[in-house]
């Protein structure tokens, strides 16, 4: 096996993700919810597998993340962690399992920990969770921040719509960023704002920040698997690149079959015992 294959195939590790940055090598993340499409997007090279609270929406039908449970999350991870062999696997708690104390953010971050085999935690909020943040590093789980867009507060915005274009809002967003570097978070996850506020704040931070909606003066990228494969068709924000239609190509797969069935063609000869 060449050297380059070996390091291809190297785990990945919040270290390495730190490396990353300091070199300047952009970093690939998307979600995974099973294990079926963790062992696929593993296997093509992504660097960080999001178990995200987006399940609620993608997986489950709900309208936001707020219903999904810990031991929904802690199922959907064990699935992902199943499947992968090199990607660091971040794990979202979900909502109010953090926010009201830290002892219950840090048993919910054991639980993750210890019942899926996940390698990190997620949180969404700056100082307003700092002290869940502080009590969950202080177990020795590694925890990535989420600010701008934090989807678990949506009733308290209202809106989907890009977050901190005002000052107020803008200064906040960068003292929870350096608050959540200084607490000991190993990255950050910046959801959709204005992509020269992300730029200011990535250059800024020493830990690697990956942005959703949020440009590309950022150290990384997330997407939602899928969409960005088409499966989900309703969902067209500007940030989104779709690099496939699934939706087409799994409702064309699955009309055929019913042809076939009903047509009496499948089984053929060839496909009996």
């Amino acid at each position: 096996m060449s050297v380059h294959k070996k390091q291809e195939l190297k785990k990945i590790t919040t270290h390495q993700l730190q490396e990353m940055k300091n070199r300047g090598e952009k970093i690939a993340m998307l979600t995974a919810y099973d294990y079926s499409m963790a062992k696929i997007i593993d296997g093509a090279g992504i660097d960080i597998i999001l178990v995200g609270d987006s399940a609620s929406n993608v997986m489950a039908g709900n309208e936001t993340t707020l219903p999904i449970t810990l031991d929904q999350m802690i199922y959907h991870a064990s699935s992902v962690v199943k499947a992968v062999k090199r990607a660091l696997v971040v794990v979202d708690i979900p909502f109010g399992y953090y926010q009201g104390s830290s002892g219950e953010g840090l048993r919910s971050s054991i639980r993750i920990m210890k019942e899926s085999g996940a390698h990190a935690v997620k949180v969404e909020g700056g100082s307003e969770v700092k002290d869940s943040v502080l009590r969950i590093l202080s177990a020795g789980v590694p925890v990535m921040g989420h600010l701008g867009l934090t989807p678990q507060s949506i009733y308290k915005f209202g809106t989907y719509s890009v977050r901190a274009k005002e000052e107020a809002e803008a200064n906040k967003l960068i003292e929870d960023a350096h608050l959540l570097q200084e607490c000991g978070c190993f990255g950050l996850v910046l959801e959709k704002i204005p992509a020269e506020l992300a730029r200011k704040v990535a250059s800024s931070l020493s830990i690697p920040v990956i942005g959703i909606g949020a440009g590309p003066d950022v150290d990384g990228q997330v997407l939602v698997m899928q969409d960005m494969l088409g499966i989900n068709q309703e969902f067209k924000p500007r940030f989104l690149r779709r690099y496939a239609d699934l939706n087409a190509v799994i409702t064309g797969a699955v009309g055929k079959y019913v042809e076939d069935v009903k047509a009496k063609s499948f089984p053929n000869e060839d496909e009996k015992y």
